[in-house]
C-alpha cells in the first residue's frame, strides 16, 4: 500500500472514530435519523451520576473489630463491606458506591445511594443484614462474679458502719441503693406483713429479740443480695403485725442475671464463616421450622474445635446480640453443619434463610452519621461544572486558533473528539465490569485534562515552529516537531499518571473519582495528540503550506545566536 493510501484511511479511521463518539456521546443527535428512538437510545447509555450530583443518601456505619484478631481485621472488614454491597444489590439500589474509611481509631463503612430520597427505608435496608456468631460460656464468670460480690459487700459494709455512726438513713438509702420501688422514699418500703419478704427480713425484723424495740441498721445477706435493714415502728399483735421497714440494697450478681453478651465469650466463629443457609424442619421434617447452615473450611474446622472443648455445655447462637437458641452440645461435630432452632414461624426461617444467603456481617457494625442531600443542589452543582468546562473548552479553543493558526484548528478538532471519546467511555462503561460513575470532583478532574489534553500539542507545534524557523519544509518540521517533543510528552503525562497512581491508592471516595478521571483523560490526550493531531495534518497538510506558512502558524524569529547554535 502506498504511503499517501495509507494515509487516507488512517484519516477515515479517525473520522469514523469522531463520529461514532459524537454519537454516543450525544445521543439526541439520532433523532434526525428516521426509526430510531433517541431517547430510548439515551436512557440506555444513561452516564452514572455520584451522589453529589443527583442527591441521594450518605449513610456511616461504625464497624466493630474488638474481638477480631489483629491479623484479620481488614479481612474482616472486606467482608462486611461486600455483605453490605450484596444488600444494597440486591434491593436494586443502582450506582451505590460502598466503600471503608478510618475515623481516628474507628473503622468506618461508607454507604452512598445515589437516587434514593427515603432515608428511613435505607437504614431499614441495611439494618436487616444480620450480624450472626457462635459464642462459648466464659469460664471465667464466677471468679469475676465472686469480685463483684465481694466489692458490694465491702460497700455495703462501709454503709453500714456510717449508718451507725448516725448519718441520716434515708439520705444514704437514696444515694446507695439500688432498689427503685424504695429508693426514691428513702428506703422506706411502708407497712409490711411477716412473709411479705425473703426469710432474711423476717428473722430480723419479727424476732423475738426485737419484739418492741426498733431495730438498728443491721447488714442482712440474702440471694438477692446484701441489704441493711432498719425496723421504724410495730403495729399489732402475734402474727397480724405490721411493720414498717426501710432498706437499702446492694444486689449480688450470678451467672443468670448477667446478659447473654456477657455469659458467652467470642469464639471467632462468625457470619464470614458461612457458606450457606436452608430451611430445615426438626424430628426429620416432622417438627418445628428451623435453619441449617453450612460452614465454609475454615468455620468448619473452628466448629469443631469449638463442640470438642465445650462437651456438655451450650454453644449459644447470637443473631443481631440476642441469643436465638443455645443447644448443648453432645459430641464433636464434624462437617461444618449447625442448625438454629427456636419458635419460628415458617416464613420467618424462610426470611432469616434469605438473609443469611444475603451475607452474615462479619462485625457489627453500628449507625453514627446520615446525610440526606438534595437532587436540586447536585443539579445546580451539575450544571455550573459543565458551564465552567464549556467556559475552558471555548477558552483553550480560542486561544489556540489565534496562536497557531490552521495548526491550532487541528488541536481544537482533536480536543473535541477527545471530549467526545471521554464522554462515551462514561456512557459505554455501564456495560463493563468497572462503570465510571461520576461525581463533582470527577468534573473537575475532567475539565483539568482539557488542560492537559492541549499541552501535548503547545509542545508539537512549538517544536515545529522553531524547524520552520531554521529553514525545513513544513512536511519535515511537523515530522521534527512530533519526534523530538514526544519525549517531553511521554514523561509529563507519565509523572501525572504516577500522580493518580497515589491518590486512588490513598485517596477518600471523591479524591478518587478525581484521579480515575484524570487518569483516563491523560491516557486519552495521549492518544489525541500523538495519534489524532498527528494523522490529521499529515492528511491536509501538503504542498499547498509550503507557500503559506504564515497560514500554517506564526512564523518564530530566531535570534542571531540561536542561528550560529544551530549551524
Amino acid at each position: 500500500m502506498k504511503q499517501k493510501d495509507k494515509i487516507r484511511w488512517q484519516f477515515a479511521g479517525v473520522l469514523a472514530l469522531a463520529l461514532v463518539s459524537g454519537v454516543i456521546a450525544y445521543p439526541k443527535v439520532l433523532s434526525y435519523l428516521p426509526g430510531i428512538d433517541a431517547a430510548a437510545v439515551e436512557r440506555s447509555l444513561k452516564i452514572n451520576l455520584g451522589l453529589d450530583l443527583q442527591g441521594g443518601i450518605h449513610l456511616e456505619y461504625a464497624a466493630d473489630t474488638s474481638e477480631v484478631p489483629a491479623g484479620k481485621k481488614q479481612e474482616a472488614l472486606e467482608a462486611a463491606k461486600a455483605v453490605v454491597e450484596r444488600r444494597v444489590n440486591a434491593f436494586g439500589v443502582g450506582e451505590s458506591v460502598i466503600q471503608l474509611s478510618r475515623s481516628g481509631s474507628e473503622d468506618r463503612i461508607i454507604v452512598e445511594l445515589p437516587g434514593v430520597k427515603d432515608i428511613e427505608e435505607a437504614k431499614k435496608m441495611l439494618k436487616e443484614t444480620p450480624y450472626l456468631e457462635f459464642r462459648e460460656q466464659d469460664d471465667s464468670l464466677p471468679a469475676k462474679i465472686d469480685a463483684a460480690n465481694a466489692d458490694a459487700k465491702k460497700q455495703a459494709e462501709d454503709v453500714l458502719d456510717r449508718a451507725r455512726k448516725g448519718e441520716d438513713f434515708a439520705a444514704l438509702a437514696e444515694q446507695y441503693s439500688q432498689d427503685p420501688g424504695s429508693k426514691g422514699q428513702g428506703g422506706d418500703l411502708g407497712f409490711a406483713k411477716k412473709g411479705s419478704y425473703v426469710q432474711a427480713f423476717d428473722d430480723i425484723v419479727f424476732k423475738d429479740d426485737f419484739k418492741s424495740g426498733a431495730v438498728y441498721p443491721e447488714l442482712v445477706e440474702s440471694p438477692y443480695g446484701w441489704h441493711i435493714i432498719k425496723k421504724l415502728a410495730e403495729r399489732g399483735e402475734g402474727d397480724d403485725r405490721e411493720v414498717d421497714v426501710a432498706h437499702i440494697l446492694f444486689p449480688k450478681e450470678s451467672a443468670d442475671m448477667l446478659p447473654d453478651s456477657v455469659r458467652y465469650k467470642a469464639t471467632g466463629l462468625s457470619g464470614k464463616n458461612l457458606k450457606s443457609a436452608a430451611v430445615d424442619y426438626q424430628g426429620q421434617g416432622f417438627g418445628m421450622p428451623q435453619v441449617s447452615l453450612q460452614f465454609d473450611t475454615e468455620g468448619s474446622q473452628l466448629f469443631a474445635e469449638i463442640t470438642k472443648r465445650n462437651i456438655g455445655k451450650p454453644i449459644a447462637i447470637f443473631l443481631d446480640g440476642e441469643v436465638v437458641s443455645a443447644p448443648t452440645v453432645q459430641d464433636e461435630i464434624f462437617g461444618g453443619k449447625a442448625q438454629i432452632t427456636g419458635n419460628f414461624t415458617l416464613d420467618e426461617v424462610k426470611t432469616l434463610v434469605g438473609r443469611l444467603n444475603e451475607g452474615a456481617l462479619p462485625v457489627p457494625i453500628t449507625l453514627v452519621g446520615q446525610q440526606s442531600i438534595d437532587a436540586s443542589l447536585g443539579e445546580s452543582a451539575l450544571r455550573q461544572s459543565v458551564f465552567a468546562g464549556l467556559i475552558g473548552l471555548l477558552a483553550v479553543s480560542i486561544f489556540m486558533v489565534f496562536y497557531y493558526r490552521f495548526l491550532g484548528l487541528g488541536a481544537v478538532f482533536a480536543l473535541l473528539v477527545y471530549s467526545a471519546m471521554l464522554l462515551a467511555i462514561f456512557r459505554l462503561s455501564g456495560y463493563t465490569p468497572f462503570p465510571i460513575t461520576l461525581t463533582l470532583s470527577g468534573i473537575a478532574g475532567f475539565i483539568l485534562s482539557i488542560g492537559i489534553a492541549v499541552d501535548a500539542n503547545v509542545l508539537i507545534f512549538e517544536r515545529a515552529r522553531e524547524e520552520l524557523a531554521y529553514g525545513k519544509s513544513v512536511a519535515k518540521a511537523l515530522e521534527e516537531g512530533f519526534r523530538r517533543a514526544w519525549p517531553s510528552i511521554r514523561d509529563g503525562h507519565v509523572s501525572t499518571l504516577i500522580t493518580t497512581v497515589i491518590l486512588t491508592m490513598l485517596g477518600t471516595g471523591f479524591v478518587k473519582g478525581f484521579a480515575v478521571i484524570l487518569a483516563l483523560g491523560v491516557l486519552l490526550s495521549l492518544f489525541t495528540a500523538v495519534v489524532l493531531v498527528h494523522t490529521w495534518l499529515r492528511f491536509v497538510v501538503g504542498a499547498w503550506a509550503e507557500t503559506r506558512k504564515a497560514i500554517l502558524v506564526i512564523p518564530k524569529r530566531l535570534s542571531d545566536e540561536e542561528r550560529e547554535g544551530r549551524k
